[in-house]
């Protein structure tokens, strides 16, 4: 049987990565809801508050099953990894508090104010009470994003009888972690949101079904979509080319660059990795262009990995230092090829859309079905590479993955917990489609301007 600290580690990236397929749809929606319900209000056109009411059902969905799966990822969080807890219970302590007690507090309020209030307030109130959601969701990842970026990039702390305690609220909101990793996650799920509402967009508009609301719905999302793809790529970018300061190792194991590259360095597209023998074999490279994407400039070395081991050896003592070098290359090409796929498909709908030929494309329609999947493949290669390429630490730095396990938890609980968790998503995955499939198929409401509670609501459905 694996030993506890690896089931452990499946247990969190189960969770982490399912939990995950939600977090950006409902980003991603509450946006383009909230900009559908506006342009209802502006031009008094019931096309747009059909969008909002039928794009809403969806997110109400999301959100529901968001956020059971987000109260099991906490749970696994007391259960397994205990140690971890204590170590950094200080410093986690005021930003999960404030995400909790404010921020979700603010978004589930108000979208109980926007779901029960179609009849009971003005537009104007309405309007503003999904723009409350939508900042609530923002603030909840804000804060949660603040934590992951104190394991990345730990600061504002000081270590007292064995653990972590906050020194500077002020430090750790303004971690530089945080400003590259929040960015690149928010746009990415505005991507996510984009992409759901042009898949479904095009599965409506090839059956010829409420075309006059699915063709505006296609046309704002891929606007969204080629948008915030193009900012995706550069905020990444910049992200990348911060982890040559706070984490090199996670960057050289990002291009399997085993020794330090010579000046200029060559970026390799494709690599048969060796990781036992430390080398790679049959590469394909571009010249110059890691060089340009850590410096932006045609020359630069880029430190390897058994390099940083020795330096790392030499700062923590003994040990291996090195992640999973073919996981974390490849998953950062695969989220990266996905972007390049979500730029190219949402920028081909704008122009489809500028030349007025959106109906007629039916093969460009057809693919678009399928392409919902790119998000979530781009959000979840991401979070792998993230996540495994911090290893063996789970907060850089200052505590191993091996020492933040629950003692008196066994293999054999976590095990249990494993299963038990993965056949509840499993269920909850089943049932999300389920409801989701069931208001494609029932589309938007016609003719009924009425009180849509019935209609909003994930339990009527």
């Amino acid at each position: 049987m694996p030993s506890e600290v690896a089931l452990a580690r499946w247990q969190f990236g189960i969770t982490t990565v399912y939990h995950f397929f939600f977090v950006p749809v409902t980003i991603g929606l509450v946006y383009l809801i909230a900009i559908m319900e506006t342009l209802y209000v502006a031009k008094k056109d019931d096309r747009y508050k059909q969008m909002a009411q039928f794009w809403g059902k969806i997110f109400l969905i999301n959100f529901a099953v968001g956020v059971v799966t987000g109260i099991l990822q906490e749970f696994q969080f007391g259960m397994n990894w205990a140690n971890y807890s204590r170590f950094v219970g200080d410093v986690f302590g005021a930003p999960l508090a404030i995400e909790s007690l404010l921020a979700f507090f603010l978004e589930s309020t108000f979208l109980g104010v926007w779901m029960f209030g179609w009849d009971k307030l003005s537009k104007r109130m309405h309007v503003a009470s999904i723009w409350l959601v939508a900042i609530g969701t923002t603030l909840s990842a804000f804060w949660i994003l603040t934590a992951n970026a104190f394991m990345q990039h730990p600061v504002g702390y000081t270590l007292k009888d064995g653990h972590a305690e906050m020194s500077s609220f002020g430090a750790l909101i303004t971690n530089p972690q945080l400003w590259y990793e929040f960015p690149h996650v928010f746009l990415g799920s505005l991507v996510t949101g984009a992409f759901v509402v042009m898949g479904i967009s095009a599965y409506q508009i090839l059956r010829r079904r409420h075309v006059e609301v699915f063709q505006p719905s296609f046309a704002m999302a891929s606007i969204l979509g080629v948008a915030a793809s193009f900012l995706v790529m550069v905020v990444g970018h910049e992200q990348a080319q911060y982890l040559l300061v706070s984490q090199p190792m996670k960057l050289a194991a990002s291009e399997a660059l085993w020794t330090t590259s010579g000046s200029p360095a060559p970026w390799t597209l494709f690599a048969v990795i060796h990781a036992g023998a430390h080398k790679n074999t049959w590469m394909i490279q571009i010249p110059y262009l890691l060089s340009v994407l850590s410096y932006n400039r045609l020359y630069g070395s880029v430190p390897g990995i058994l390099e940083l081991q020795q330096q790392m050896q030499a700062r923590y003592g003994p040990g291996n230092y090195i992640p999973d070098v073919t996981a974390v290359f490849w998953s950062f090409r695969v989220m990266v090829f996905a972007g390049l796929l979500m730029f190219a498909a949402s920028a081909w709908g704008v122009w489809r859309i500028v030349r007025n030929r959106l109906v007629q494309s039916q093969r460009y329609l057809r693919w678009m079905i399928p392409a919902i999947s790119l998000p979530f493949i781009a959000n979840t290669m991401g979070w792998i590479m993230t996540e495994m390429g911090r290893q063996p630490w789970v907060v850089y730095g200052l505590q191993l993955t091996k020492e933040g396990v629950s003692p008196t938890v066994s293999a054999g609980d976590v095990l249990v917990t494993l299963i038990t968790f993965t056949v509840l998503y499993g269920l909850l995955a089943a049932v999300d489609l389920f409801l989701i499939a069931r208001v494609v198929r029932q589309g938007p409401v016609e003719g009924d301007h009425g009180d849509e509670t019935e209609s909003l609501s994930p339990v009527a459905l």
